[in-house]
């Protein structure tokens, strides 16, 4: 039995399609579309990270689930896609910042940090053997005197964003930040837009306990997960916010009706 033309280039990372793609790297992506959402947006007093953990069984500790990791005092990321392999870069960038503290008695560059994991992420795309990372990270903090927002794709691109979205509900949550998001916005403002982005990805399922949210602030220079007391402040202000906005959508069909 004569094998499909495309089972080739699925079995080795190495070989290039005719068209030149690299299935492995795009069925690497599938993964990232599948995981939970995440969002960042980059504030002029800091940046936030939120994630939505997606939690499937009522049996199932959501503090268990972890979607958002500090790499260093000044840095955080947040992951969507296979979780282990999430961890394994988080370990991997961890390490990285270490070095460079070490080395150089300075804490790492946010850029910097993103180029070497992203450098470490291509290098399991052109080897035999090897898969790429089903993951992709959202990586956020502060280089001297601004806050910067990366996100790394399994292929190892990357691009800066002021505000960006990874995991099943990306598209939903981009056309939010495309039409509410401003340069002059302010961290308790992201934060409540970020939460508006993954109001916009649920189905009805919205509450503080499947919420997890990181910040850095560019006064203290510290990355931080929000204690559930605060995340609920937040979600409760977003609900709230929907709610007034579709009694005014009927209250206007009423009208023109």
């Amino acid at each position: 039995m004569q094998m499909a033309p495309q089972m080739g280039y699925d079995r080795a990372i190495t070989v290039f399609s005719p068209d030149g793609r690299l299935f492995q790297v795009e069925y690497a992506r599938e993964a990232v579309k599948r995981g939970t959402t995440a969002v960042g947006v980059k504030a002029v007093d800091g940046v936030v990270l939120l994630v939505d953990k997606r939690v499937t069984s009522k049996l199932l500790e959501a503090a268990s689930i972890e979607k958002i990791f500090q790499i260093d005092d000044h840095i955080g990321a947040a992951t969507s896609g296979l979780v282990a392999d999430a961890r394994a870069l988080i370990d991997r960038a961890r390490v990285e910042a270490q070095i460079n503290k070490v080395t150089y008695d300075e804490p790492i560059g946010v850029e910097v940090l993103s180029k070497k994991i992203c450098d470490f992420k291509q290098s399991y795309t052109q080897y035999g053997g090897v898969r790429p990372f089903g993951t992709a990270l959202l990586i956020a903090g502060v280089d001297d005197h601004r806050a910067r927002l990366f996100e790394t794709d399994p292929s190892g691109a990357l691009l800066e964003y002021k505000a960006t979205s990874i995991g099943s509900g990306r598209s939903e949550t981009m056309e939010v930040f495309e039409k509410k998001y401003t340069d002059d916005i302010k961290l308790n403002e992201a934060i409540l837009l970020g939460l508006d982005a993954l109001h916009s990805t649920t189905e009805g399922v919205f509450n503080a306990s499947t919420i997890e949210i990181g910040v850095i602030e560019l006064s203290t220079r510290k990355f931080r997960k929000l204690a559930p007391s605060e995340v609920e402040k937040y979600v409760e202000q977003v609900i709230k916010m929907h709610a007034s906005e579709s009694k005014g959508k009927d209250k206007k069909k009423k009208t023109e009706e």
